[in-house]
């Protein structure tokens, strides 16, 4: 790397914090320059071209994005539209003008559409629109390929889109109704262990099964995109490991140390039954995500079990 730094925005959220540490002890002589919307205002053009102009950095991984549950979504679309359409469109945008060599964007599997078959490849992505509920934020995030490609079209500007699937980890959103599935189910089942509950109902049958990525393996791959990657079509990143959301909840209550009864409540909706994605890509480029679910998930809720109890943990 000529110049010697890495930008990172979105750098205190869930996949930048995984990221940073990572960037750090790969590039000891590089400087990383870890960024929150506490520094700029990435939604105001003004604010992405001070960013670019203080910093001046040779590589970018942009992460920066307005996220929410699938509640909050379908109460504000206008806001999860634009602000992630504003933040994501200027901050590639200018990127280029400031003479960024290259640039690394993660958007996420709910892009694809909603009638994808399983496993979803790259070629499925813009087969129709993604599920109804979040297709505002889910339509917007996709338009860095787009981006990506005409900006390499036209002025040959090194940009790369990565499609991380079901990431779960360390520093995850546990807030009660706007959560993903994994950090929900920790929660419920550690807080149904401290009150001694007798029994978890979950929603649906349980029968759905998904393929879940831990964000540390996610979070070792970026150097390779940054170093060796350089083209505008989309990867995905996943296990392509199948998991039933009901071998997933018995597993969650063993590692939480949860003897209570899961029962469920098939009334509720399942949503789609079957959703992988598929890794072959990947594969071919030499890299993988060894991490099994089991360990993966003991490290994530021990990580929660230490952060709950001193109340640093988002609830």
């Amino acid at each position: 790397m000529s110049k010697k730094s890495i930008l990172v925005t979105g750098a205190s959220g869930f996949l930048g914090r995984h990221i940073v540490p990572v960037l750090e002890k790969r590039y000891p002589d590089t400087e990383i320059i870890a960024l929150s919307s506490k520094d700029y205002d990435l939604t105001e053009q003004v604010q992405v071209r001070k960013m670019f102009e203080d910093h001046h950095p040779d590589r970018v991984i942009a992460l920066a994005g307005y996220v929410g549950g699938i509640g909050a979504n379908v109460a504000y679309p206008a806001e999860f539209f634009y602000l992630n359409l504003m933040i994501q469109t200027m901050t590639i945008h200018e990127a280029w003008r400031s003479g960024v060599k290259k640039l690394l964007t993660a958007i996420g599997g709910c892009s694809y559409p909603s009638t994808a078959s399983s496993p979803i490849n790259e070629e499925q992505m813009w087969g129709g629109l993604p599920a109804f509920e979040s297709t505002p934020y889910s339509v917007a995030k996709k338009m860095a390929i787009i981006q990506s490609e005409a900006y390499r079209r036209q002025y040959g500007f090194n940009s790369v889109v990565l499609i991380p699937g079901n990431v779960y980890g360390e520093y995850d959103n546990y807030e009660d109704g706007n959560s993903h599935v994994v950090p929900a189910m920790i929660r419920r089942f550690y807080e149904a262990k401290l009150e001694d509950l007798p029994e978890v109902v979950m929603w649906g049958s349980g029968k759905p099964t998904r393929d879940l990525v831990y964000a540390a393996d996610v979070a070792q791959i970026f150097p390779y995109f940054l170093e060796e990657y350089d083209s505008s079509e989309p990867i995905n990143i996943s296990t392509a490991v199948s998991t039933s959301i009901k071998e997933l909840a018995e597993l969650t209550g063993e590692l939480t140390g949860y003897s209570g009864k899961i029962s469920w409540d098939a009334s509720k909706p399942d949503g789609k039954i079957l959703k992988i994605f598929d890794n072959r890509k990947m594969k071919e480029l030499g890299l993988d995500c060894p991490t099994s679910l089991r360990e993966g998930l003991r490290r994530t809720i021990d990580w929660f079990a230490e952060n709950y109890d001193r109340g640093t943990v988002r609830l």
